[in-house]
């Protein structure tokens, strides 16, 4: 039971809960809160993330990104502890566990969740896996922002109002910049490894500046979003609650700007931490 919480990387649940959870608070904001659809999406949101996580597992250690000399936590299937043919059933499950909370967000909203669910798997497979793997090849970062942001964000808005009001299309854009916030610290301390494994991500394309300009940029469009919300009349004074964690924010700013190698490890938990609670505050706002 060990090895398959290790390979569902519950850490990352957090990039999956946030999105539903601003959703939410997007749907109450515009009078048409639903528990029913939105505990479906939650459900279906963290079934993905996990059948992700097993299939960057497997697809990873298949082509050589995971060996030895990885900085990051321990990888099952790289390192023996969960055989890859028992990693895609499992990744089969994860996925068809979100199909059964799809279906019923179809019976609920219609069509457009198909269009959704499909995506969202098919993207979970193709970030690693397939004959070009989105993560290989610099991509990862357009679809971090993507479907963690405007697509988790607004499909949870939609399955409960059937239409996507204007608050979640912006309230979408710093849950998603902070989720690829992430990614760009797991890129940067990884950038090494993946130079040996082929692995074209931003931080190898562009180096080690380039990821922290990237991180500094997504961090700051993050902060600036509940200006902009505010400014729009979107949102009440208390859309400007995540703002007590802009100090936190900063210290991550330099931590990236500082550290190399293993001690990012840290710095990547701590942006994930972040996400969670700004994510929060932001939900909170949106609702009050």
């Amino acid at each position: 039971m060990r090895r398959w919480i290790l390979a569902a990387r519950p850490a990352t649940l957090t990039a999956a809960f946030v999105p539903v959870a601003v959703g939410t608070a997007c749907a109450h904001a515009a009078g048409g809160l639903s528990w029913g659809p939105a505990l479906a999406a939650l459900f279906g949101a963290f079934w993905i993330q996990i059948g992700t996580n097993f299939a960057n597992d497997v697809f990873d250690a298949e082509k050589g990104a995971d060996t030895e000399a990885r900085l990051g936590p321990t990888r099952a299937v790289a390192s023996g502890l969960i055989t890859p043919r028992a990693m895609r059933v499992a990744m089969v499950v994860a996925f068809g566990l979100a199909t059964l909370c799809g279906a019923y967000l179809v019976w609920v909203a219609g069509w457009p969740v198909i269009a959704i669910g499909v995506a969202s798997v098919l993207s979970g497979v193709a970030y690693t896996g397939g004959p070009y793997p989105l993560g290989y090849h610099g991509l990862g970062d357009v679809f971090v922002m993507i479907f963690f942001g405007f697509v988790a964000v607004c499909g949870t808005a939609f399955v409960q109002l059937g239409a996507v009001p204007p608050v979640a299309l912006w309230a979408s854009v710093p849950v998603g910049a902070l989720a690829t916030a992430i990614l760009v610290v797991n890129n940067l301390r990884d950038r090494e490894t993946d130079v040996v494994a082929g692995k074209r991500t931003l931080a190898v394309r562009f180096g080690r500046g380039g990821a922290i300009a990237e991180y500094m940029l997504l961090i700051a469009i993050s902060y600036a979003t509940p200006t902009v919300l505010f400014a729009l009349g979107l949102a009440s004074p208390w859309i400007f609650l995540p703002a007590i964690t802009l100090p936190w924010a900063s210290m991550l700013c330099h931590q990236v700007a500082t550290r190399r190698g293993r001690p990012l490890n840290d710095t990547l938990a701590r942006t994930a931490q972040l996400l969670l609670v700004y994510g929060l505050l932001f939900a909170a706002g949106l609702a009050l």
